[in-house]
């Protein structure tokens, strides 16, 4: 089935009022910005439409590949929003192939009961802030700021990636796979005790971000018989399990005296047991911080240890988290190739786009008689190796030049984007400089930028290359 959209926002009318006259609203700023990650990700710009409650466009939710309810006590109220979500999942059980098209997005918090009973056990995307100390609900005034640097970004990308994931499925589908396909591996990566899950959160974003699917991919059931046929069924697809055990012994399902994270890893281990040792892997983290540990956590723990059977297949480590998350990212995620060791020699990652690869030659040039290696984007290749290449340069670089040569300010604020994101593509060392470089007359919006620590420097062609001398000097002080 061909769809005209790619994902449909549906939203009740007063969740898009502004706050300050004049400005945006916040469903149409966060439209904004999906679009805007949806492009990176995509490597094209995608149709993302916006439907109100009220909206007077005649059944664009049948049309479209995805939808996205952005719920909240306006919209459960709303006798419009709940038809069209309704609509919408009865005519997608019909095509999707058992895949989930509906993303659900949290404008403020609701418990389960009160969301709509056809979406309840799909994962959800919490894009609110929540004050630490008082535990009062706010929406985000600076979209920039750390506190949504840590959350409202990453969970953006999360979206973004999920997306991409089911559209992928859906256009593979109706066009029967040709042969370049890229054939992803599946990765289960165990829910944990509720102690861990920030950790896991953070190992399932590095996860998709080197292209693997991640399961489970709803929210685990809560009786014993489901939750087991479940987990069954997921880690049957999976060619690698991932199991984080902390001081936390978990959820106890309704019908069990036994935990979820105790019957994830038991079921994995039954898997361990009759499969072939290059189908299914299995990696166990133990934390080395059990101060807090239940008796019965730490007997769970001693019987990973010492019984052959629970380690059937597995390997078990029990390190700091950042030594494990560097074991996943060389040995699991790059398949063994260890990554070319640091040389010493600092880099610039100058961010361009195709159009403009012979306008930076002469800076490339610049760069590296000033005693610079200089990464740079790569426009060839499948997408997911293009992508990664784009990760690993985040993750690496000393300082980053974005090059607005003939790109328009979207395509600068993504790249702006990106940068602001890389901590959490894993990286671990500081940042020494971060710099648009622009011609005059090119009406760069400057105010875009001037919260975000970032250095604006606008020169014409014939001095550009003096602009980058001076540029690299101010990187090294």
């Amino acid at each position: 089935m061909k769809f005209e959209i790619d994902v449909l926002l549906l939203c009740a009318d007063k969740d898009n009022e502004p706050v300050v006259k004049g400005e945006a609203g916040w469903v149409s700023q966060f439209k904004k910005f999906l679009d805007l990650m949806l492009t990176q990700v995509l490597g094209e710009k995608p149709k993302v439409l916006l439907k109100s409650e009220f909206d007077s466009v005649t059944a664009p939710d049948l049309q479209a590949a995805i939808l996205v309810p952005i719920l909240s006590k306006e919209f459960i109220q709303s006798g419009r929003c709940l038809d069209s979500l309704e609509a919408f999942i009865k005519s997608a059980e019909a095509s999707s192939r058992g895949r989930n098209r509906v993303f659900k997005v949290f404008k403020t918090p609701l418990t389960v009961q009160e969301q709509p009973p056809r979406v309840r056990e799909l994962l959800g995307y919490e894009m609110y802030q929540v004050d630490v100390e008082s535990g009062e609900i706010k929406e985000y005034a600076d979209y920039f700021s750390t506190e949504a640097e840590r959350q409202y970004w990453m969970k953006m990308v999360d979206l973004a990636y999920d997306i991409y994931d089911t559209l992928a499925f859906l256009k593979e589908t109706t066009r029967q796979e040709t042969k370049n396909t890229y054939k992803r591996k599946t990765i289960y990566l165990a829910e944990t005790g509720h102690d861990l899950s920030v950790q896991r959160n953070i190992i399932k974003r590095e996860l998709q971000r080197h292209g693997y699917i991640v399961l489970p991919n709803q929210t685990l059931p809560g009786s014993v018989n489901d939750l087991e046929r479940m987990v069954k069924r997921d880690i049957g697809e999976a060619n690698l399990s991932i199991h984080l055990i902390g001081s936390a012994y978990g959820e106890i399902p309704e019908g069990s005296d036994r935990s979820v994270v105790d019957i994830q890893n038991r079921i994995a281990a039954e898997k361990s047991h009759s499969a072939k040792k290059e189908d299914f892997l299995r990696l166990i983290w133990i934390s080395s911080l059990l101060g807090n540990a239940s008796e019965r956590q730490k007997s769970f723990i001693d019987t990973l240890k010492r019984d052959t059977e629970a380690q059937e297949g597995a390997e078990i480590l029990q390190t700091s988290l950042e030594d494990f998350k560097n074991i996943m990212r060389e040995e699991l995620l790059e398949g063994g190739d260890r990554r070319m060791a640091d040389d010493g020699i600092p880099s610039i990652y100058l961010l361009h786009d195709r159009m403009d690869d012979n306008d930076v030659k002469p800076l490339i040039a610049e760069i590296e008689r000033s005693g610079y290696k200089v990464l740079t984007p790569a426009f060839e290749g499948e997408l997911l190796d293009i992508r990664q290449k784009h990760i690993n340069n985040l993750r690496s670089f000393d300082a980053a030049i974005i090059y607005k040569g003939k790109v328009n300010d979207q395509w600068v604020r993504m790249k702006v984007l990106d940068l602001l994101k890389a901590p959490g593509f894993g990286r671990v060392k500081p940042i020494k400089g971060k710099a648009v470089m622009t011609q005059y007359g090119s009406k760069l919006d400057l105010e875009a930028f001037k919260n975000q620590n970032l250095r604006v420097v606008e020169t014409d062609p014939a001095r550009s290359v003096d602009s980058i001398k001076s540029l690299l000097q101010e990187f090294k002080a």
